[in-house]
């Protein structure tokens, strides 16, 4: 008989509160012979008569408990006695003592590989909730009661049969065990024979000399890594310092070992591209490949191999060129020429597009502020100029992407910030990972750009989502802390006093000390090739220096990943903050009797602008350009008090050159800029422009009302 073979086990163990189970159990698993002939006749009369060759029939042994303990305890002497149940029907209602899957939790810790049926009529239980309590295993089915008899007999036969082929496979592995180590150690004898005659023949081609000593010197300080092989074998004679210095070997562990031994070449495919050129050819030409170093780094190069005589024998010269570098830097320059191609392209169409959003939210909020307005218009109307806002939060969203968005630091509050962005992001992780805000109570304002930071949670949220991918948590946190003299030990560039400090901590894979170095560098990037730009934290860290703070981040390989972001306090109370957009505010805004000098090119922008303005009491005056607005200036320039202008316009004149004129004439005048986009507008700084403001468009009516408003009476 095989020693691997088992013999069949056909022991069975039910746990039931009722005897009469117990009894249906009996009838249908251990029926007298006379009953199996009726059931053999039964089957040939309707599937024909069975072959000769056909099994017999197991003679199934059951054994009964009515509550889980005790069936525990069957088990555990079962297990002691060498008798182990193959299957166990459990029921799941069994009171007053455990219910099933309480049984099956205990019976598993003590027999994992019994096969398990649990026996249900109805249950407290759904399939969810069993396999979250018991897991997914392969050695439970579920039985619906009443009882099918042919089922029953179905699944005795299949779970015992089960129990014994994993113990067959289970007795087969420690067969191949014992094989593989009795294999190892003849591996082992081999190895050593084989270093034996590496460290001889290492010696040997140590005493060698080189009778061409110029050659010699030559090739020891060649900048270019080099080495060289007898083209009788692939074993390494001499390599150069440089070759070293690439490759991280020591010289004797090169010497006498071949590119494959050293797994040099990244890939069989290079070592194969190298024997069929040489095959073909007495000397190989610009064969790029990639080099691993003893480290495990991958580097890029292009391979020379030419053939010379050395001693009167023939050996390969093999020349290096390592390009990674140049490689990285092309690879960024592309990535660099991607990201600014889209933003040019989304710089070029911001502008002219808000001032469309301009025009509709515009007329929007307008109407909406005209009395005695029907219900259903004014709801339409609402939806109107709230699609307008969400158009132009995406674009600032594009432009924030490209690195392109504007500055415009306030008093804000990170509490309602993240409050009003957690739906949104909640959408972005996806629901197998679940979102916890934690936010300190009483947290005073940070000087931030509302637009910047949210980019940043988002940033850091999408990094989390991808840290976790068979999901997780992500927590965001906030709290106001103070620096002192041990922080800034750790930290360079960690500054004293107090901060607002943004975390945010993922449960996902983690990252080694090596990928932490290199997180915030440009293109850096852990994913697949096209899954990612490098550019995501990247970006965090450099919106966050911008606005004068700092990053940090703890990670730990299979533990997970914080970041840290310092934000530097306002000076004063947090203004409202407004993560996706919001419907503007249609509450009365005062007017006056100003005079007002409207300048815009865009026709459709200027006379909404303008009616608007009239609307609030002002009077107003319209320009299309500079030049035209230079010509109403000077028949009403003692009127003037305000300049509301565009920045990017046709002609010579932009916005700031026309302010600058006039301001110059008119020292007291109040200046407003407006614009869709503009490059100038990212490295403008408005909070030292004085008496200037800025509203970016699209903007509402109300909104530009407010501004005129303050800027004429603050």
């Amino acid at each position: 008989m095989n020693t691997l073979e088992l013999e069949s086990n056909y022991r069975i163990l039910v746990v039931d509160d009722n005897p009469a189970i117990h009894e249906d159990f009996r009838k249908i698993l251990c029926s007298d012979q006379s009953s199996m002939n009726d059931l053999d006749e039964a089957e040939a009369a309707v599937f024909g008569e069975p072959s000769a060759e056909a099994p017999q029939r197991a003679c199934f042994h059951l054994d009964s408990a009515f509550q889980g303990q005790e069936g525990l305890a069957k088990a555990r002497q079962a297990l002691a006695e060498g008798r182990p149940y193959a299957t166990a029907f459990v029921d799941v209602r069994m009171p007053p003592g455990w219910d099933g899957v309480e049984t099956i939790t205990h019976l598993w810790k003590e027999d994992p590989e019994l096969q398990v049926v649990i026996c249900t009529a109805y249950s407290d239980y759904s399939w969810e909730e069993i396999t979250r309590h018991l897991g997914h295993s392969d050695n439970l089915v579920i039985l619906k009661k009443p009882f099918d008899n042919i089922e029953v007999l179905q699944l005795a036969h299949a779970l015992t049969q089960k129990w014994l082929l994993i113990q067959q496979a289970k007795r087969q592995v420690e067969h191949l065990d014992a094989l593989v180590l009795e294999r190892t150690h003849e591996l082992r004898a081999a190895n050593e024979r084989l270093t034996s005659e590496i460290v001889e023949r290492t010696e040997a081609e140590k005493a060698l000399r080189w009778s061409e000593e110029r050659f010699a010197k030559a090739f020891q300080a060649s900048p270019i890594p080099m080495a060289i092989q007898p083209c009788k074998e692939e074993r390494f004679a001499d390599v150069n310092d440089r070759f070293l210095q690439m490759t991280g070997f020591q010289r004797d562990e090169v010497i006498g070992r071949t590119a494959a031994e050293l797994q040099l070449w990244s890939d069989l495919l290079t070592r194969v591209k190298l024997q069929q050129q040489l095959a073909a050819d007495p000397s190989v030409r610009d064969l790029e490949c990639q080099i691993t170093t003893k480290a495990g780094e991958q580097r890029q190069a292009i391979v020379f191999v030419e053939r010379f005589e050395l001693t009167r024998e023939p050996y390969l010269l093999i020349i290096i060129q390592d390009v990674t570098e140049r490689t990285q830097l092309e690879n960024q320059l592309r990535h660099a020429q991607k990201l600014e191609a889209v933003g040019q392209l989304t710089a070029g169409v911001a502008h002219d597009f808000n001032n469309i959003l301009t025009v509709i939210q515009g007329h929007a909020t307008l109407r909406l502020s005209k009395p005695n307005l029907d219900c259903e218009i004014a709801h339409s109307l609402k939806q109107v100029s709230l699609a307008a806002e969400r158009a132009g939060t995406l674009i600032r969203q594009l432009l924030a992407y490209s690195r392109k968005q504007v500055m415009q630091p306030r008093s804000l509050n990170l509490n309602d910030l993240i409050r009003q962005m957690s739906d949104m992001l909640r959408r972005l992780i996806g629901e197998h990972i679940e979102l916890q805000c934690e936010l300190a109570e009483g947290l005073p304002a940070a000087r931030a750009d509302a637009s910047n930071i949210d980019q940043v949670i988002m940033n850091l949220s999408v990094n989390a989502r991808d840290a976790m991918t068979q999901g997780g948590r992500l927590t965001l946190r906030t709290a106001v802390v103070t620096i002192d003299a041990e922080h800034l030990r750790r930290n360079p560039e960690a500054r004293p006093g107090q901060f607002v400090r943004l975390s945010a901590s993922d449960t996902g894979c983690g990252m080694d000390a090596a990928t932490q170095r290199r997180i915030f560098e440009p293109f850096f990037t852990t994913k697949g090739p096209g899954k990612g730009t490098g550019m995501g934290l990247a970006t965090v860290y450099g919106v966050v220096k911008q606005h004068q703070g700092w990053v940090e981040v703890t990670s730990e390989v299979g533990r997970g990943t914080t970041f840290q972001i310092f934000l530097p306090l306002a000076d004063g109370a947090a203004q409202a903050t407004t993560a996706t957009p919001q419907s503007a505010s249609f509450a009365p805004v005062a007017g006056g009797k100003n005079t007002v000098l409207v300048v815009e090119d865009e026709e459709l922008v200027r006379n909404l602008a303008g009616d608007a303005l009239a609307d609030y009491g002002y009077c107003v005056l319209r320009a299309g350009n500079g030049p035209e607005a230079l010509r109403i200036w000077e028949q009403h320039r003692g009127a003037i008090e305000l300049l509301l202008t565009d920045i990017v316009m046709p002609g010579a004149i932009s916005g700031w050159e026309l302010a600058a004129r006039l301001i110059k004439e008119k020292a007291a005048l109040k200046v407003i800029y407006t614009s869709g986009y503009s490059e100038e507008l990212v490295r403008r700084d408005f909070e030292r422009d004085g008496e200037c403001l800025f509203l970016a468009k699209p903007y509402t009516m109300q909104q530009m009302a407010a501004t005129v408003h303050s800027a004429l009476n603050n």
